[in-house]
């Protein structure tokens, strides 16, 4: 049995040392394992090169540089998941061994793209991290293209977002001299406005607006330069912020500038919205009558000239482009599949590697710039441009006419939609706005402000069939509301309207719930001298229905729509949130503070937003940890008390300064929170924060007397430092 087993081995061993490519005489020879991993590379054996690299690296370490990078961008070059994690995993090894000296810049930009194409920001972004602390900087050409992929995601978004105010940082204020030739590398890597616009417009779709103002407010520190795109971006920065005079200060700007159609539309929609954030419907019901004058002297003038275009054989009548709703929507169906950006370029290493200035990543980034910019567009909803004039939607009625009515304000909702209507294209009395907006009244039950409204059409001399009279009547002898019958009945008969026999059938059955057999007989009169035939349709109701079913939806279904799913929005807010950040930016915390007290008693609910500017605003100051202590213990006593849902912003600010002061007790609790919300976290910013302020934060051993609130922060301590991946 023993010899059995023993010629059984022999026989292994002689085989397994009869194969081409033995492991064990490569293991006895360094220089052919070195041949054989170059051989395996080249033939993209990617299971066989990592086991080669593994026996080289127990055997003699790291191989030497050439062999490092050529795995390194063959594994990048693969675009597998596996081979990428492999390929990021080797740079961390070598930085943990002191060995970076063997990473070629090159290689680590193509891994830091391919990572970043392959939708891993959190290593693409650790690639250029690393970069730039051996000091090898990417060309921004180059580092602006990884950002670009980064915005497939959320995380990646925000990740990105932090790596632009890294770089900018570091260019701030005239920090870097451009008149010295050693700078000269570190000022290829210098953001430009297309790293800007990418940065924000990211930030803009994944809904962090107050971070891309951070962004914003770097750029004149960085020195760079404004285009159309960038003033674009800044309009939706402040309408998503709140920052309507800042808006007003950029129509100046938006007026002198050659922009397009879509960049027009886009603009004048931000102002538009943030009139109605802050309950200016002046303003806002202004911009739309004026939009809607020029339109109609747009039409005017063009009927006027299409003969002269039409005798010179001339086919274009705008030279601006034509944009339509009807484009929009097609463009949005396929907006996400446009958005994700194009991986193909560059396809190898070798072809990466010829273009040296970068030229193709940097072709990217703008390629990839411009369709996050086109999904931008596609949030515009309140204005579309027909023949480079501006429109309203009828989305902006909507909007307008449920905020005049949770207003109060029936009087200048009704004049302003008679305006709307002379300007407007006319309509038969029974289709008009208003008629609809009377009748989704109708439909909630709102009564008061639809007899209100149809009063002020009465007065203002327009004349109305008698549908609406009748859905009102009707709805007035359901709630058995008889003097507001008497009322509008005599409305009714001074406008020299008629009722149907349907109207006459609900009062008539009124009077008898109300045992008034003597006014129903009256009525009954009146029906058969004014010769009124009997009908059975119900138009009223069945209009109804058929917004209750779908089916094209009008404007009062659309309004119908806003009014019952939307929720009221506090326009008081928004004001007391603007002076909150006026005086937090300017380092006013005390003014800030009264602010806040004052927005409370008014009894306006903070939100996010308003906690953001404070906890920014006294970070700003420097060493105000203990307020931001007090304010993060308010913060959370009015969530749990409230609806107020803290965002990835905020807390992200919160656990800055809490790490920033020290304060990880605290800075625990927060990550605790961000970890169940599922937000992203920057580990590595925090590992950096941690080792440069508190890097011999309770290294030694502890004292062997503690009081119970010394144990607490030192346990706290340590648990921030594991959770950063310190040990």
């Amino acid at each position: 049995m023993g010899n059995a087993v023993l010629d059984y081995r022999d026989g292994s061993i002689r085989s397994f040392l009869s194969m081409g490519r033995t492991v064990l005489v490569q293991a006895r020879d360094p220089a052919k394992l070195c041949e054989e991993l170059e051989n395996a590379i080249d033939g993209h054996r990617y299971t066989d090169v990592w086991k080669l690299f593994e026996q080289h690296m127990g055997m003699e370490g790291f191989p030497r540089k050439s062999i490092v990078n050529m795995l390194l961008a063959s594994f990048s070059e693969s675009r597998d998941v596996q081979w990428l994690e492999k390929a990021y995993g080797l740079v961390e090894r070598a930085f943990a061994e002191s060995k970076q000296n063997l990473l070629e810049k090159e290689t680590m930009i193509y891994l830091s793209f391919c990572l970043a194409s392959s939708g891993m920001p959190v290593p693409a972004s650790t690639v250029l991290r690393k970069l730039v602390e051996m000091g090898e900087f990417p060309p921004v050409s180059a580092w602006s293209a990884i950002l670009a992929h980064m915005y497939q995601t959320a995380s990646g978004a925000y990740l990105a977002a932090e790596l632009i105010l890294e770089i900018g940082y570091m260019f701030q204020d005239g920090r870097v001299d451009p008149r010295k030739k050693s700078n000269r590398p570190l000022l290829t890597m210098k953001p430009n406005t297309t790293a800007f616009n990418i940065s924000m417009a990211g930030c803009l779709l994944f809904g962090t607006a107050r971070k891309a103002e951070q962004l914003l407010d770097m750029m004149p520190r960085v020195g760079v330069k404004t285009n159309a795109n960038l003033l674009i971006i800044m309009a939706h920065i402040y309408e998503k912020n709140g920052r309507r005079e800042d808006l007003r200060k950029l129509k100046r700007h938006i007026d002198e500038a050659h922009l397009s159609d879509v960049q027009f539309r886009q603009f004048y929609n931000c102002l538009l919205t943030c009139h109605l954030k802050f309950g200016d419907l002046d303003s806002a019901s202004h911009m739309v009558l004026e939009m809607l004058r020029k339109a109609k002297e747009a039409r005017n003038s063009l009927s006027a000239a299409t003969f002269v275009f039409e005798a010179v054989g001339s086919g274009n009548t705008s030279t601006r482009e034509l944009v339509s709703e009807q484009s929009l929507r097609l463009k949005k169906s396929d907006g996400l599949e446009n958005a994700r950006p194009n991986t193909s370029l560059p396809v190898s290493y070798e072809e990466f590697s010829r273009d040296r200035n970068f030229l193709k990543l940097e072709a990217e980034a703008k390629e990839i710039l411009d369709r996050l910019l086109g999904r931008l567009q596609m949030q515009v909803e309140l204005i579309t441009t027909e023949r480079g004039i501006l429109q309203p939607t009828e989305r902006i009625y909507v909007k307008l006419v449920k905020a005049f009515l949770e207003a109060g304000k029936t009087k200048e909702l009704a004049e302003f939609l008679i305006k709307a209507e002379k300007e407007d294209s006319p309509v038969s009395t029974d289709d008009s706005a208003l008629v609809h907006v009377i009748n989704s009244c109708i439909s909630l039950g709102w009564l008061d402000q639809a007899h209100d409204l149809l009063d002020e059409m009465r007065l203002a001399g327009v004349r109305t069939g008698s549908s609406v009279y009748s859905s009102l009547l009707k709805a007035y002898c359901k709630a058995n509301r008889a003097g507001e019958i008497t009322s509008l009945l005599r409305d009714a008969r001074k406008a020299g309207v008629q009722l149907d026999s349907s109207c006459y059938e609900a009062l008539i059955q009124s009077r008898v719930l109300q045992k008034d057999n003597e006014g129903a007989l009256h009525l009954f009169k009146e029906m058969k001298g004014a010769k009124i035939p009997r009908s059975d349709h119900q138009e009223f109701e069945m209009l109804v229905k058929g917004c209750a079913e779908g089916g094209e939806a009008g404007l009062m279904a659309k309004l119908l729509h806003e009014i019952k799913e939307e929720q009221r929005v506090d326009c008081g807010v928004h004001d007391w949130n603007y002076v909150i950040h006026f005086f937090s930016r300017k380092r006013l915390m005390q003014d800030a503070e009264k602010a806040l007290k004052k927005m409370r008693s008014l009894g306006h609910a903070p939100n996010a937003q308003t906690f953001h500017s404070m906890v920014t605003g006294y970070a700003a100051i420097g060493g105000k940890y203990v307020e931001v202590t007090e304010l993060w213990g308010e913060m959370k006593s009015f969530a749990s008390s409230s609806s107020m849902k803290f965002d990835q912003e905020l807390l992200d600010a919160v656990l800055y300064t809490f790490v920033r002061g020290g304060f990880f007790v605290r800075a625990n609790e927060v990550v605790e929170m961000m970890e169940k919300g599922n937000m992203f976290i920057d580990k590595y910013k925090y590992r950096t924060l941690f080792l440069k302020y508190h890097k011999t934060l309770f290294k030694g051993k502890p004292p062997k007397v503690q009081t119970e609130a010394q144990l607490r922060r030192r346990e706290a301590a340590l648990t921030f430092k594991k959770w950063v991946g310190l040990f």
